[in-house]
C-alpha cells in the first residue's frame, strides 16, 4: 500500500527508473546482487524525496517487513523461502542416498539420447502444472541427472524449465495461476455484464493466449530440431567439452558438488520421496483452500479451493514433512547419520545464493509498487488508440509492466480492467482477446525478467547461473512475442483466431526454416 508520505509517481516516467537500474545493470554487470540491491536504494530514494534519514529509516523497514509486517510473520514469504531450503535439502538427502545416480543410471536405459532427455523435462513441466514454484523447483532436480548425461547445457535446461511453468500454468485453470486469474475476471465480468462462468471464459482465453502457445511450440520445435540460437548455442558447444555451466562463473544456486553418495541407492531413493511431496503438496493446498471455503460458508469445489489455498505453507509443510520421513527412512535402511547431516547443510547452503537473490526481488516489487509503476505504464494505454490496435497494445504494455516489476500476478491485477475496459468502450468482441494479451504479455515479460521470481526459481531448480539463463532464453522468448504481436494484429483486424494463430505459426515456420538451413550450411 502507497504510503502517505511518500512522493507520488503514477503519472511520471521516473517511477521506471528503479526497474531499469536493476535490469540494465544486472544485464551489463552481471552481478544480480549488486543490482537489484541499487535499484532498490533508487526506488526508496525516490519515495523519500531524497531524504537521507529517510532512506535509512525506510530501508530499514523494509528489511524487518520481509519477516514481520503488521503485528505478524510475513508468512508466504518465509513459507516460500522454507519450502526452497527443504528442496534443496531433501534433493541434497536424495543425491546422498544414491537415489540420483541410480535414477541418472535407470534413465540412461530408457532415455538414450539428448533430446529424449529433453523430452522428458517437458513431458514433467507439463504434468506438473499445479504451481509455478513447485514446478521449476521439483521439474529440475528430477531432470537435471539426465540432462547432465548427456551434456545438455543447465542453461539449455533452464530455458525447458521456465518454458513449461508459467506457460502451462497461465493456461491451466487447475493451477494456482488459473485460480488466481478467475478470480480477477469474476468482478470484471459483473462489471461488464457477461453472463458467463469465470471458467468458461478462461477456457475461451486459453486459445487467444497466443505467447503461451507460441512459446510452448517454439520450445518443442528446439527440442526436436537442436535449434540453438545466440547465446544458447555457445553454452551448448560449452555443455559438449563437459562444462554443464560456466565454471569461470563459480557454482551456481541448486549446485551439489562432493557430497558422498551411497552405493545401495535404488531408484526408489528418488520416486518415492517425490511422488510423496507431490502428494502432500496437493494435499494441504486443498486441504487449506477448503478450510477457508468452510470457513466463508461455501461449498467446496476444486478451482475454489485452489484459489483460496495456502500456496507457500503447503509447498513448506509438505517439504519438511517429506524430509523428516525420508530420514527415518534411511535411518531404518542403514545409512550414516554424518552422511545426512552432510547433505542437509550441503544442500541448505546450496540454495542460500537463490534466497538472497529472491529476497531483494521481492523487495524491489514492494518499491517499485509504491512508485506506481504498473500504473504509470498502463496510463500508456490510455489514448486515442484504434480499436483494432487494442489487443497488441496491451500485450505489449503488459510485456512491460511484467518486466519491469517482475511480476506476472501483479501485471494481471493491474491490466485485465483496463483491456476490459478499453476494449468495452471500443470493440466489445476483442474483450476477450484483449484480456488475453495480458495473461500472453504478462508471461513475457516475466520470461525477459531478471528480477522475476519464476526465472530466479527456474535458474535454481537447473543450477545454472541466473544472468546466463536469462540471457540464453531472451531469444526464444523474442521469437514467441514477435509470432504473439502478429497474431494480435491480424485477430485485431480481421477477428479470425484462427487467422490470427496461422500467421503467428507461419512467421515462425519460416524463422526456424531460415535457422535450420543456416545450421547445416
Amino acid at each position: 500500500m502507497v504510503q502517505d508520505n511518500y512522493i507520488n509517481y503514477a503519472d511520471s516516467a521516473l517511477s521506471i527508473l528503479p526497474p531499469v537500474i536493476a535490469i540494465g545493470l544486472a544485464i551489463i554487470t552481471r552481478k544480480v546482487l549488486l543490482s537489484l540491491g541499487l535499484g532498490i536504494l533508487t526506488g526508496i530514494a525516490l519515495l523519500t524525496d531524497f531524504s537521507v534519514a529517510a532512506i535509512a529509516d525506510e530501508t530499514i523497514s523494509r528489511a524487518i517487513a520481509l519477516v514481520w509486517q503488521d503485528g505478524s510473520w510475513s508468512s508466504w514469504n518465509l513459507y516460500t523461502i522454507g519450502f526452497l531450503l527443504s528442496m534443496g535439502a531433501l534433493m541434497a538427502i536424495i543425491s546422498v542416498s544414491g537415489g540420483t545416480a541410480a535414477f541418472g543410471n535407470w534413465a540412461r536405459s530408457k532415455v538414450r539420447s539428448g533430446k529424449d532427455s529433453q523430452l522428458m523435462t517437458l513431458a514433467l513441466g507439463v504434468i506438473i502444472f499445479i504451481d509455478d514454484y513447485f514446478n521449476t523447483l521439483l521439474v529440475g532436480n528430477v531432470a537435471r541427472p539426465v540432462t547432465d548425461r548427456y551434456q545438455i547445457s543447465r542453461e539449455k535446461l533452464a530455458y525447458c524449465i521456465d518454458s513449461t511453468s508459467a506457460p502451462v500454468c497461465v493456461i491451466s485453470p487447475i493451477s494456482t495461476w488459473g485460480a488466481y486469474i478467475m478470480s480477477l475476471l469474476a468482478s470484471i465480468l459483473v462489471l461488464h455484464g457477461i453472463d458467463s462462468s469465470t471458467l468458461a471464459v478462461f477456457v475461451q482465453m486459453i486459445p487467444l493466449n497466443f505467447y503461451a502457445v507460441f512459446a510452448l511450440a517454439i520450445l518443442l520445435c528446439v527440442v526436436l530440431f537442436d535449434i540453438n540460437i545466440g547465446p544458447m548455442a555457445k553454452a551448448e558447444m560449452r555443455a559438449k567439452k563437459a562444462e554443464l555451466w560456466d565454471h569461470a562463473k563459480g557454482n551456481p544456486a541448486g549446485e551439489d558438488i562432493g557430497l558422498p553418495e551411497s552405493e545401495k541407492g535404488t531408484v526408489a531413493n528418488l520416486v518415492v520421496p517425490l511422488v510423496m511431496l507431490i502428494l502432500l503438496v496437493v494435499f494441504f493446498m486443498l486441504q487449506s483452500g477448503a478450510a477457508v471455503l468452510s470457513q466463508n460458508g461455501q461449498s467446496f469445489s476444486l478451482i475454489g479451493a485452489l484459489e483460496n489455498a495456502a500456496g507457500s505453507q503447503s509447498m513448506c509443510f509438505a517439504g519438511m514433512i517429506t524430509i523428516a520421513v525420508n530420514i527415518i527412512w534411511l535411518k531404518v535402511k542403514g545409512e550414516p547419520t554424518s552422511y545426512l547431516t552432510q547433505g542437509i547443510i550441503s544442500g541448505i547452503k546450496s540454495m542460500l545464493p537463490a534466497v538472497y537473490i529472491l529476497v531483494l526481488a521481492w523487495t524491489i516489487a514492494g518499491v517499485i509498487s509504491d512508485l506506481q509503476t504498473g500504473k504509470f505504464l498502463a496510463s500508456l494505454a490510455q489514448g486515442n488508440l484504434s480499436a483494432a490496435m487494442i489487443p497488441m497494445l496491451v500485450f505489449l504494455l503488459s510485456a512491460l509492466t511484467a518486466l519491469a516489476t517482475g511480476t506476472s500476478y501483479g501485471t494481471f491485477a493491474i491490466m485485465l480492467p483496463i483491456a476490459a475496459n478499453l476494449a468495452g468502450a471500443m470493440e466489445p468482441s476483442l474483450m476477450m482477446a484483449s484480456m488475453a494479451a495480458v495473461l500472453a504479455g504478462g508471461v513475457f515479460g516475466d520470461h525477459c525478467s531478471p528480477i522475476s521470481d519464476t526465472t530466479i526459481l527456474s535458474s535454481t531448480g537447473s543450477a545454472c547461473h541466473h544472468i546466463d539463463h536469462v540471457a540464453t532464453q531472451l531469444p526464444y522468448a523474442l521469437l514467441a512475442a514477435i509470432a504473439s504481436i502478429a497474431g494480435y494484429l491480424v485477430l485485431g483486424f480481421t477477428g479470425s483466431l484462427l487467422f490470427a494463430l496461422a500467421t503467428g505459426s507461419a512467421l515462425l515456420a519460416v524463422i526456424f526454416i531460415v535457422l535450420n538451413k543456416r545450421k547445416y550450411s
